[in-house]
This record gives C-alpha cells, structure tokens and sequence, in this order.
C-alpha cells in the first residue's frame, strides 16, 4: 500500500465513449488526464491551483510520471480517483490511484513529479517557492 499523503483529495468520474477503444475498455493514455482532474482537485483543496502558480511567477511542469495498470477501467464505468500530496518541500510528488466506486476494485496507481520554474528567467527552482509551502502549510491546518 502507498503512503497516504498529508492532503488527499478525490474525484469520481464515468468512463465517457470517447475515452474507450474498440474493445470498450480505456485507452492507457486516458489515465494520464484523469490523474490531472484529480491533481487539481488537490490543488484546488489547498488553495494553490495552475492559475495562482502563474500569478506567483512559477510554472510546474511535469518533469516524471509513473502509472501501474491492475486492470482496465471501462466504457460507462464509475472511478475514483485519488490524489495524494506526498512530496512539497524540494518539488511536488503526487500520488494516485484510481478504483471502481462501487467495488473499490483497484484499477490503476501511479505518481508525478513537477518542479517550480521561475516563469521569469525559466530557470528550474531547486527549493519549492515559499508561496506553495503557505499554502500547504495553511491547507494541512484547515484539515
């Protein structure tokens, strides 16, 4: 089992059509988008989302991914997906899984990383901007 992180938040989604190849079941590239809804989720939950990233003068481009397929989601199914805050201090590691609602089946898990850059110079930051460490800090108090 992975670490549970300091903030979680989660997402519930229905497999649409479009996402499904011919035999109905997800195509692999799919869950890269669905870990994204439920990333920013999280950063929504800790006050911290894309846009006020920008306002702060950082972007946080996704630098690795990781994903561990246990078995296919499918057309019409419902998933949730959980993000789980692992990692702020030096970059943002993210943990995720992805299970039937119903069942809570495990269909899929994996992780990213993302790292500040200075939007300014598009310098890589080897230390998270004080701004994200607010707003985790905050986050974490108002669980």
């Amino acid at each position: 089992m992975r670490k549970k992180g300091v903030i979680q938040a989660n997402v519930t989604l229905e497999v649409p059509f479009f996402d499904v190849d011919m035999m109905d079941i997800v195509w692999h590239g799919h869950y890269v988008k669905y870990f994204e809804v439920a990333r920013c989720a999280l950063l929504d939950k800790i006050n911290h989302n894309y846009t006020q990233m920008r306002d702060s003068g950082y972007g946080w481009p996704v630098i690795d991914m990781q994903l561990r397929y246990i078995k296919a989601a499918v057309f019409g199914q419902k998933i949730t997906v959980t993000a789980d805050l692992i990692e702020w201090q030096e970059r943002l590691k993210i943990n995720y899984l992805i299970c039937d609602t119903q069942t809570g089946e495990r269909l899929t898990r994996g992780s990213s990383i993302q790292v500040a850059i200075e939007l300014a110079s598009g310098e890589m930051q080897f230390v998270t901007p004080a701004v994200l460490h607010t707003a985790v800090a905050e986050a974490i108090a108002n669980e």
